[in-house]
């Protein structure tokens, strides 16, 4: 695999060279810092962008144009990281050796069509389409307590802080019902020019020819900076945990529960915080899966993740609501666990092997491949070899210094009913 990245003042463009698949991924990204109250209508822009063009001018020639591309796909969505949210478009093409030639350019010029040559008459959207999109965004607003573990987790980010960790991606009813044909067009605009833009592109092409094809058909015109920092500030703990709950129609409860960070250094971020996150609750072999799940039985899953630009640890948990006194108590106790050096060798080997081997998947996917050159190029990472060698020489002593700044801090509860009979 070769991969190159070049800076064209407005855009930086990846080409990441492979002939392990047989398409062509192009991904556009579009980064800006995240506001709260312009979430809705960013993605109401996204989604309307992929409903039709000029040119296309329907749902139903937007999809005869792709069959004709040989049934090329398009999809979005959006990611926050610390204090940016970035929204990206991804195609996905056979390789021109599968279909026919200038299959490929056929499809930039397709792409191109959606993101510079939207459905506009009179600097206003289609209403009708809008009103559709508008539609189906109130829907998937609406359908996120559906999702009781999600659902959880977006009210604990709402417990621990109002800042942009507390911000609903799936945007806001408020904001949507104030959207309308011409302040969409004024933010598109608004997304086009200001937006941080990264287009990425992997398969087995040329570097001159997709270069040569991006330049002619992403002209975008402006030179834009970071200008705020890319992590969150840190937050300053609770002295006291705060605890909260909201009652559901469930059968189980899931609680969440969010452990805070201090003086996170880049280092422990990038090495240590991994490899304690899996020791924690990050698979089946870690502490909380162990003895929480399969050792006590007092959960149906547990697991936990991290948010490293946030400064976060989240656990979450799917119990029964009887269980749960019991069930935080092992929680904290494990936690402790960690803190006091409670964890041998074996344990830390046995974390190591997982994220190496998980370095090693990153190319079995043309996705995964861009999400690792993304954060790569974001977090400043080191190569992947070196990522390895750094990975083996962390010690015990680091995990339990890091473990020492990590403080749980915010409980919530999403009660269900109890399953030990009626």
């Amino acid at each position: 695999m070769e991969y190159i990245n070049k800076d064209l003042n407005s855009y930086k463009l990846h080409l990441i060279k492979t002939d392990k698949f047989k398409t062509v991924t192009f991904k556009v990204l579009f980064r800006s810092p995240i506001v709260k109250e312009e979430i809705t209508i960013r993605n109401v822009l996204c989604d309307i962008l992929l409903q039709s063009t000029k040119n296309y001018n329907s749902k139903r020639k937007m999809s005869i144009k792709a069959e004709d591309l040989y049934s090329l796909h398009i999809n979005n969505s959006v990611i926050r990281n610390g204090n940016y949210i970035t929204s990206s478009f991804t195609m996905s093409i056979l390789d021109d050796k599968y279909t026919e030639e200038n299959n490929m350019l056929e499809s930039i010029k397709f792409l191109s069509e959606i993101l510079f040559n939207p459905d506009i008459k009179d600097k206003m959207f289609n209403e009708d389409r809008l009103n559709i999109v508008k539609n189906n965004t109130k829907n998937n607003i609406n359908s996120i307590k559906e999702y009781p573990s999600r659902y959880s987790v977006l009210r604990l980010n709402e417990l621990y802080n109002n800042g942009p960790i507390s911000y609903r991606l799936s945007g806001y009813l408020e904001d949507l019902d104030n959207i309308n044909t011409s302040n969409l067009y004024d933010y598109y605009l608004k997304f086009i020019k200001n937006s941080l833009i990264d287009i990425y592109v992997v398969g087995d092409i040329d570097f001159r020819e997709v270069t040569k094809y991006i330049k002619t058909y992403f002209k975008f015109r402006n030179i834009n900076k970071e200008n705020v920092p890319l992590s969150l500030k840190s937050i300053k703990p609770r002295r006291k945990c705060l605890i909260s709950s909201d009652s559901s129609n469930n059968v189980q409860s899931n609680i969440s529960i969010m452990c805070n960070i201090s003086k996170l250094t880049k280092y422990e971020r990038d090495y240590v915080l991994p490899i304690y996150n899996l020791l924690l609750g990050g698979g089946v072999d870690s502490k909380l899966f162990k003895n929480v799940r399969e050792k006590h039985s007092l959960c149906y899953t547990i697991s936990s993740f991290v948010r490293s630009l946030d400064s976060t640890v989240t656990i979450i948990a799917g119990i029964d609501n009887n269980n749960f006194n019991k069930c935080i108590d092992l929680i904290k106790k494990y936690v402790q666990e960690i803190k006091r050096g409670k964890f041998d060798t074996k344990d830390i080997k046995i974390a190591k092997e997982y994220l190496i081997t998980s370095l090693d998947d990153i190319y079995e996917d043309s996705n995964s491949i861009i999400s690792y050159y993304f954060s790569k190029d974001l977090l400043k990472l080191d190569d992947i070899d070196i990522r390895k060698e750094k990975i083996n020489k962390v010690k015990k002593h680091e995990i339990i210094r890091l473990s020492k700044k990590i403080k749980i801090d915010t409980i919530f509860n999403l009660e269900g009913g109890s399953n030990d009979g009626d």
